[in-house]
C-alpha cells in the first residue's frame, strides 16, 4: 500500500465520519477539493463507487461501508504501531550485541552495567571481550568498540575519547626507589611490560622510546594495573584504566612532561539511518564513562 493509497484512505474515512468534504478538509488541513479529488482516486483504484453524491448529502454505497469497516480497521493498527514504535523508543528493548577490548569491557564497561540496566531494564545485552579485530557485520555486532586508528570506512564511528597513555606507580614504590625524572632514569626502576602476542610493548615518549625490561610482563591490562598498585614497580597504561587510583591516591604520575602517546577510541557501527533505540541509548551511555584525557591527575615528582 502506497503512501498516496494511505491519504487517500484518510481522506475517505475523515469524510464518512464528519458527513461531508468541507468538514473533513479542515480535519485534514486541505482544501475541500483535495479531498474530492482523493477519494475520486480511491474509487478509481479500487473500480468501485464509494459514495452515492446528491445536493444534499453524501451516502455510503454498499460497497463504501463495507470498505469503510475494514479502513477502520487498517487506521487503528497503523495507530498502534506508531504507538508501539514509540514507546519503543522511549524504552528500548531486545538484543544488543558488543564487542570491546578486554581493558574497556573489563574496567569501564561492566562496572557501569548495574546503571545502565537500571535505566533500560528490556534490554539483553551480549558482551563479547576480545582484543582481535573484527567485522561487526560479519560477526553480527551492534557496535564495536576499538582503540587506535580506524580502517575499515564502511562502519560510521563516533568518538569517544582519546585515550593518554601515561607512567604510573605507586607511591610506596616510588618511596623505596625514588622517582624517574627522565624517561632514561627508567633503565634503573622495575617496569612492567604488556604483552601483545607475547612481545613486550614499548613506551612512547616525546623525545625517547623504551622497553621495560623489569621482572613482570603480563598480557591482561587490569593485571598490569594492580601489579603497579601493589608497588611491583612502574606501568605504562591508558587513563581511563587509572581514573579511581589516581583520584585515590593509589597511584600516581610520572614523567608527565615527557609522556605524549594518544590513541582514539570509537564506537563503530554498520551504516543505519534509523538506529534501533537500544544502540542509540547505549552510544550515549559509553561516551558517559571515560574520563576527560586532558584533566589533571594526581601526581609524584617529576620534571
Amino acid at each position: 500500500m502506497s503512501m498516496h493509497s494511505l491519504a487517500n484512505i484518510d481522506a475517505f474515512v475523515r469524510t464518512v465520519e464528519v458527513g461531508d468534504f468541507t468538514r473533513a478538509a479542515r480535519r485534514l488541513n486541505i482544501t475541500a477539493s483535495a479531498v474530492s479529488r482523493r477519494i475520486a482516486r480511491l474509487e478509481e483504484e479500487l473500480g468501485v463507487r464509494l459514495f452515492q453524491r446528491t445536493t444534499r448529502a453524501l451516502r455510503l454505497t454498499e460497497d463504501g461501508r463495507d470498505f469503510y469497516a475494514r479502513c477502520q480497521r487498517i487506521l487503528a493498527e497503523l495507530g498502534e504501531a506508531k504507538e508501539s514504535l514509540a514507546r519503543s523508543r522511549s524504552r528500548p528493548t531486545g538484543l544488543l550485541r558488543v564487542e570491546t577490548p578486554q581493558v574497556i569491557g573489563q574496567l569501564v564497561l561492566t562496572p557501569a552495567l548495574p546503571r545502565f540496566f537500571e535505566a533500560y531494564p528490556g534490554v539483553e545485552l551480549h558482551l563479547t571481550l576480545r582484543d582481535e579485530v573484527v567485522d561487526p557485520i560479519t560477526e553480527g555486532a551492534d557496535v564495536l568498540i576499538r582503540m587506535g586508528q580506524l580502517t575499515d570506512s564502511r562502519l560510521v564511528a563516533r568518538k569517544l575519547a582519546v585515550a593518554r597513555l601515561m607512567a604510573v606507580a605507586s607511591p610506596a614504590y616510588l618511596q623505596r626507589h625514588g622517582t624517574p625524572a627522565t624517561p632514561a632514569d627508567l633503565a634503573l626502576h622495575q617496569c612492567l611490560g604488556f604483552l601483545r602476542q607475547g612481545v613486550t610493548g614499548e613506551w612512547r615518549f616525546k623525545d625517547a622510546r623504551f622497553v621495560p625490561r623489569g621482572a613482570f610482563h603480563v598480557s591482561q591490562g587490569a593485571t598490569l594495573r594492580d601489579a603497579a598498585v601493589m608497588g611491583l614497580g612502574i606501568a605504562w597504561l591508558m587513563d581511563f584504566m587509572v581514573a579511581r587510583e589516581l583520584a585515590t591516591g593509589a597511584l600516581v604520575t610520572v614523567l608527565d612532561a615527557h609522556a605524549c602517546e594518544e590513541r582514539p577510541i570509537h564506537a563503530l557501527h554498520p551504516p543505519n539511518r534509523h538506529l534501533p533505540s537500544r544502540v542509540r541509548v547505549f552510544l550515549d551511555f559509553v561516551k558517559t564513562l571515560f574520563p576527560d584525557s586532558r584533566a589533571p591527575s594526581a601526581q609524584g615528582s617529576q620534571t
